[in-house]
């Protein structure tokens, strides 16, 4: 760079144009050479640099035109037509079309070998005739039908620390009623579902407890799936496909889907104080949102587009506490809402350190009236009693600032006109801490929900199809909630799993855990 931060905030339009013809040649050249080695690092990837994979944002992988929904934005333009230039290029038309993940069709299969030794042996038997509804005598007829082989992990009998894999082979019997019929017993199985590609049933060779084991290798520990097989294989020798693994996230986020609607969503409808906030998320190819909406005692992910449609789809429209969020304008339709102040302090802070002289003034101007009116809020809170309306008390400051807003409504400098407005949007949810200094300032509630989620993304690049972003959200939205009661998510997640796989109803949520 030729010109560094301290020359340029030297640099405004009346000292342009008091240069002469020739200094002016030279600052422009000057600022040439700054602009395109400016771009120069703006365009740099993990394609064209030295820049890691990781470095590279989900959106900039990924289809721009779902990052949110424009046709619900009411200051976005019309979409306009497709034109002939959007058409698929003919280079495009002649590659061949990518193939699904998986064993190919006519590959070999391969099948398991029981090598652990079997410690339990489980019969299975009807108990009444299927045919004729006949209890079962103890002396009726019966022979072996089909059987099944499940690894699980228990805590060790011995009462020391560590794991302890157990084999068990479950053996399925078929009895004969007095009528001639022979019946068989079954898995449990739980009824289908065609929102989803993945089975319930104790037909499966993870048992509970090692589902629960793998989702907390997968989104706790955030291993990849053959990471997974491998600590499986190496500390506990268990051999598990990558397909199986899989199945087992899969089939975890479907057992616990019920949980969401019955026990989470209406915990955080009824919420007094919300949290809500959003960040990219990458499904396949697409861009879409990780959405986190967090109160005392539970949280809830969705990923989906950043619309108005998906926040109504999570609160309905009648919610009526308080709503902590960023200035996302869909939050608009929410009459008892709160902004975040560290978001806007930051963005005051960056118009601070502006080189632009119209941005300077303006940022000192509200990081002063912050630090004003938030030492206020402080001592509030301090008081035994109920405090003041601090509102009323600092009438004449928030006046002068709003006029301070209006002129810089059509600010020439982009992050300052942008500021501006956003106080005047906004205005009411910014400053009703001042009403009821006992609410939060911050959206740190989720921001720390959302913290653990996005390092897993920046590892994953997020996931790859519709049911994995379901299963995803589901499972995470569990094990936050646990976490946030004081309690394993752990045990849990296998009583779901295994009262699901029997076709029964999911149990209810721990409560949280006593203070200490």
């Amino acid at each position: 760079m030729r010109l560094s931060p301290h020359d340029l905030r030297q640099i405004d339009e009346a000292f342009i144009a008091a240069l002469s013809e020739a200094a002016l040649r030279v600052l422009a050249v000057n600022l040439l050479v700054d602009l395109k080695e400016a771009h120069d690092r703006l365009g740099q990837n993990p394609a064209n640099s030295s820049r890691p994979s990781s470095s590279q944002p989900p959106w900039e992988a990924a289809s721009a035109a779902e990052t949110e929904d424009p046709t619900e934005d009411p200051t976005a333009p019309a979409s306009e037509p497709p034109s002939s230039a959007a058409t698929t290029p003919a280079s495009d038309k002649n590659k061949a079309p990518a193939g699904k993940p998986g064993k190919r069709p006519g590959a070999p299969g391969c099948g398991r070998l029981v090598t652990l030794p079997v410690q339990e042996e489980i019969l299975h038997s009807p108990d009444r005739c299927r045919c004729c509804g006949t209890p079962f005598p103890a002396d009726a007829p019966t022979k072996g039908y089909n059987g099944r082989y499940a690894l699980d992990v228990v805590a060790p009998t011995s009462g020391s620390p560590g794991l302890e894999v157990r084999h068990t082979k479950h053996v399925y019997l078929q009895r004969q009623c007095s009528c001639g019929h022979w019946t068989h017993a079954e898995p449990g199985r739980c009824a289908e579902n065609t929102d989803w590609q993945v089975e319930l049933t104790e037909w499966h060779l993870a048992g509970p407890m090692l589902v629960a084991l793998i989702c907390a290798l997968s989104l706790r520990q955030r291993v990849s799936r053959r990471g997974v097989q491998e600590f499986l294989a190496d500390w506990l020798g268990v051999s598990l496909s990558i397909a199986a693994i899989h199945q087992c996230l899969h089939e975890a986020g479907r057992a616990v889907a019920p949980v969401i609607e019955r026990d989470i969503v209406p915990l955080i409808r009824e919420a007094e104080l919300l949290h809500v906030d959003e960040t990219g998320w990458k499904e396949g190819n697409q861009l879409l949102w990780l959405w986190v909406f967090t109160c005392t005692t539970a949280t809830l992910f969705a990923i989906g587009r950043r619309s108005r449609r998906m926040l109504h789809k999570i609160l309905g429209e009648a919610f009526v506490g308080w709503l902590m969020s960023d200035g996302f304008w869909a939050y608009r339709d929410y009459d008892r809402r709160l902004r975040c102040l560290a978001h806007l302090i930051r963005k005051a802070h960056g118009l601070d350190q502006s080189l632009d002289p119209l941005a300077r003034p303006f940022g000192a101007a509200t990081l002063a009236l912050f630090e004003d009116l938030l030492q206020q809020v402080y001592q509030a809170r301090e008081g035994p009693q109920p405090p003041a309306d601090l509102y009323q008390k600092n009438r004449g400051k928030l006046d002068a600032f709003n006029d301070l807003c209006v002129d810089h409504w059509d600010c020439a400098h982009e992050k300052t006109r942008q500021l501006a407005r956003e106080f005047t949007h906004d205005w009411e949810a910014i400053w009703a801490v001042l009403e009821f200094p006992r609410l939060p300032i911050t959206n740190n509630w989720a921001e720390q929900a959302l913290r653990h989620w996005v390092i897993s993304r920046r590892i994953s690049q997020g996931t790859r199809t519709e049911q994995g972003s379901l299963a995803f959200a589901l499972l995470v939205s569990v094990i936050e909630t646990c976490r946030k009661r004081g309690v394993s998510p752990w045990p849990y997640l296998a009583q779901v799993v295994q009262q699901r796989r029997k076709g029964e109803p999911a149990p209810v949520l721990p409560e949280p855990a006593p203070a200490p």
